[in-house]
């Protein structure tokens, strides 16, 4: 199972959010590149980075995007904002290996196929729900989007890989939600990422024991930066497992 630490940028800082609600941020670094630095040297093969001005229209953050790619040599996966084909091109420019789009596969699914046949598994799906409905541009649209619908649809349009997100989940530590993992899972052939919940060494190893074997990656994001899961030990314990 690879591990993807979360950089999630907010006025060019590191920053995270409980369950993607501004007026509950932590901020944590002023240098992100230094974090991306700090979680290659722990064993990271890859890193999520996220523009949270972009998913919620306040701004961007392509300047430290690019300086991440930049300072690591490992895979950067990027998501937030991304509205158009054109800002797809703008991520993969600042150096990005894969982006996110979640918004565009709702409101355009037309770009968002086209984007599939253009790139190719470099196109990941992103999609965050609130139980099984999907929510869109930074979790504040959606509503009449089913999740089920929308995993089926983006296999059929060729996606290779989705990121799911269980928004109730994210930024709280209370563990992924491994039930509506499994059935995201059990939907399609799709590689599944897991995103929202970890806290500790436990949680991954839980997810790795309690979902099929499509799902074979997990993001982690506020329990590496506030010490209750180390990146070294987790990458041991699901190597031993």
């Amino acid at each position: 199972m690879t591990i993807y630490p979360a950089i999630d940028l907010r006025g060019g800082h590191a920053v995270r959010l409980e369950r993607g609600d501004l007026a509950r941020e932590t901020r944590y670094d002023a240098d992100p590149v230094a974090r991306a630095r700090a979680f290659v040297a722990q064993g990271a093969q890859a890193l999520h980075v996220v523009d949270l001005d972009g998913a919620f229209g306040t701004g961007e953050n392509h300047a430290a995007l690019r300086a991440i790619c930049a300072a690591v040599d490992v895979a950067v996966q990027t998501g937030g904002g991304i509205r158009s084909a054109a800002d797809v091109a703008a991520r993969f420019d600042a150096g990005a290996q894969a982006v996110v789009i979640g918004t565009l596969l709702v409101e355009a699914p037309d770009t968002a196929r086209a984007l599939v046949e253009r790139w190719g598994e470099r196109i990941v799906a992103g999609i965050d729900a609130r139980g099984d409905v999907v929510a869109t541009r930074g979790w504040l649209g959606g509503g009449a989007i089913l999740r089920d619908d929308l995993v089926r649809s983006v296999a059929a349009w060729g996606m290779r890989r989705v990121v799911y997100t269980e928004i109730a989940r994210d930024g709280m530590g209370s563990g992924y939600d491994i039930a509506a993992l499994a059935h995201v899972a059990a939907l399609t052939p799709l590689s599944i990422t897991a995103s929202g919940g970890a806290r500790t060494v436990a949680d991954l190893v839980a997810l790795r024991a309690g979902t099929p074997a499509n799902v074979d990656a997990a993001i982690v994001g506020r329990a590496l930066y506030e010490g209750t899961l180390d990146l070294g030990s987790a990458l041991a314990a699901l190597q031993a497992s």
